[in-house]
């Protein structure tokens, strides 16, 4: 159904808003280019992208409306509807799942009692999955306002979340110290954050990462296994050739020894023609 016009901010917002914006702008060549910051700009005043906050950005850039809500309904990181000083996000990607992330996101759905992209009832807690932010090393990963928690397990995310709800103060594994959502939305912006220790706050790759590192730059490195032996049997049982070979019933079984019955290669269970649309 047709809407009416977006409500104009209050003139003092306005202002503050304008002096801001023309300060962003000062950074790009083109007015179109600030479209990314600017959002983050509205978002860092009511906490996600409103109706008010695109008509601005669409003026300010001299864009239509549909342009500005067809870039930030593109990115995840910017909200469609008010959300909570805290967007906790799990990390539910491949190598997350596996670690427990699925696990963690279950669990806090019920503790909170909310489920994805829902706030708690006191505005304190977005909880949302995730895709990769590149942090595998360190799974599970949680984010609270795009910080890291690493290495997470169920209980010690209900803690994070009781702390955050509660006021207590939380530290993230590396990076900087926790601001509210408005207060990230605005640093992203490309405003200074201003608070002590915050900018020479960092962290490190993961041991992972950094043995990828090293063998990309040539430099040697301690022998390792890719499958650890069961115990009791010996380190290494493949033939030195290197050759596929029968493992005995104690042996590691791989697709690399032998090939695994699939519905392509067991004649007993032909995976047959592919059914028509519709069957």
């Amino acid at each position: 159904m047709p809407q009416l016009p977006a409500t104009p901010y209050p003139a003092e917002v306005r202002a503050r808003l304008d002096a801001d914006a023309k300060e962003v702008l000062a950074r790009y060549p083109g007015s179109r280019s600030a479209l990314l910051p600017l959002l983050h700009l509205v978002q860092s005043e009511e906490g996600y992208v409103s109706r008010t906050g695109i008509a601005f950005c669409a003026e300010t850039l001299d864009l239509t409306t549909a342009e500005v809500t067809a870039v930030s309904t593109f990115y995840s990181m910017y909200r469609r509807r008010p959300s909570g000083d805290y967007q906790v996000g799990v990390c539910t990607n491949t190598l997350c799942a596996v670690m427990g992330g699925d696990a963690i996101f279950d669990t806090l759905k019920e503790h909170l009692g909310v489920g994805n992209n829902e706030t708690t009832e006191d505005s304190k807690v977005t909880l949302e999955h995730i895709e990769c932010n590149a942090a595998c090393d360190f799974a599970p990963v949680v984010m609270v306002n795009w910080e890291f928690f690493d290495n997470q397990t169920p209980e010690s995310a209900t803690q994070l979340v009781d702390d955050l709800i509660a006021g207590r103060t939380v530290e993230p594994t590396r990076g900087a110290p926790i601001c509210s959502y408005k207060d990230t939305a605005r640093i992203l912006a490309g405003f200074p954050d201003e608070r002590p220790g915050a900018v020479e706050a960092t962290g490190g790759a993961g041991p992972a990462s950094l043995v990828g590192l090293k063998l990309a730059k040539g430099e040697a490195l301690p022998k390792a296994r890719v499958v650890s032996p069961r115990a009791g049997q010996p380190e290494d049982t493949r033939p030195q050739d290197g050759q596929p070979h029968d493992p005995s019933p104690s042996e590691h079984l791989s697709s690399h020894d032998a090939p695994q019955q699939t519905s392509a290669s067991d004649p007993e269970h032909p995976a047959g023609p592919a059914a028509e649309e519709g069957e």
